[in-house]
């Protein structure tokens, strides 16, 4: 997408600004390439920087709401101060590199409903700041996580939706503020013992969390029922080899051979947290201490138009 917006702070005759991206599909870990195409206005201007970030739109709940707000979870410069001149074109190619934990847009090659990211522009100039230009990005799983999506498949486990959530896993080693869970309806075989199943993965350079939470129905008068919750730890060239549909259908056929929360010899990321609190169980900041934070209400309808495929010249 090319989008170009005039500095509003400046109004007619400012420098515009255009980015350009290399290529529209990335896995986590990997680096977005491109340019970012400014042309000079009707004077001279002086550049404070140009800079690109990384949005997304996430999900927080405050008591029995849930918002859901944009969140900016990576800023790199592109270029510090200089001199725009009059009409002057000027090409700034970049490397963006993007975060190992950054949630995967599609799974088997289709895209999950919901799940976007954007790259936004930043060009700041006489103390006002345009972060109007938004380009969509895809995010493809890497190989050791689409192991696990592939043998959820071929387990018979379908989709259902996913989102983000603000908050850090308790136990997992976490970077960015918030998390990615990708829920499935069971396959029949255990459609009358769970409800659903959520994946969420937390990846590193060196390897990556792989956390399933159960929710299992109870029985006639709700006893039995509640979250069972698996983690593994592996590195990315074991978890491409590892027999994973084995290793969960096994976790799952021994939830019945446990309390509610058993775990079948698996770490619970749970344990001994006090509270009782869930997957998303998220530090007493909530949201207001997220890196970056929540955008003004005007970024949310921003984002919501950019993320529906809306287009502006």
């Amino acid at each position: 997408m090319v989008f170009k917006r005039m500095l509003s702070a400046l109004g007619v005759g400012a420098p515009s600004v255009d980015t350009v991206l290399a290529t529209t599909r990335v896995r986590p870990g990997g680096t977005l390439t491109g340019e970012v195409r400014i042309k000079g206005g009707d004077v001279d201007a002086e550049i404070e920087h140009v800079a690109l970030g990384l949005v997304t739109g996430v999900e927080a709940e405050q008591g029995d709401d849930e918002h859901v707000g944009v969140v900016e979870f990576f800023h790199g410069q592109v270029m510090g101060p200089f001199t725009l001149r009059k009409g002057e074109d000027r090409v700034l190619p970049f490397q963006l590199p993007v975060p190992w934990e950054t949630p995967v847009t599609e799974v088997m090659g289709q895209p999950l409903r919901g799940m976007s990211m954007g790259v936004r522009t930043e060009l700041a100039i006489a103390k006002a700041v345009d972060k109007g230009d938004l380009d969509a990005f895809q995010v493809a799983p890497t190989p050791a996580q689409e192991a696990v999506l592939e043998a959820l498949a071929r387990l018979g486990f379908a989709f259902r939706s996913a989102d983000l959530e603000i908050g850090h896993i308790f136990g997992v080693s976490q970077q960015l503020p918030f998390y990615q869970e990708i829920e499935f309806f069971p396959p029949p075989a255990y459609q009358g013992q769970i409800n659903e199943v959520e994946l969420t993965f937390v990846t590193n350079p060196g390897g990556m969390d792989v956390i399933l939470e159960a929710d299992k129905r109870g029985g006639r008068f709700g006893e039995g029922g509640g979250d069972a919750v698996a983690r593994w730890q592996t590195t990315h060239q074991d978890a491409a080899g590892r027999d994973w549909a084995a290793e969960i259908n096994a976790w799952l056929g021994g939830l019945q051979r446990y309390a509610p929360g058993g775990h079948g010899g698996h770490h619970d990321p749970h344990h001994g947290h006090h509270g009782g609190v869930g997957l998303g169980g998220v530090a007493a900041a909530g949201a207001a201490g997220v890196a970056g934070g929540f955008l003004a209400a005007e970024a949310v309808d921003e984002i919501g138009d950019f993320f529906e495929g809306d287009e502006e010249d």
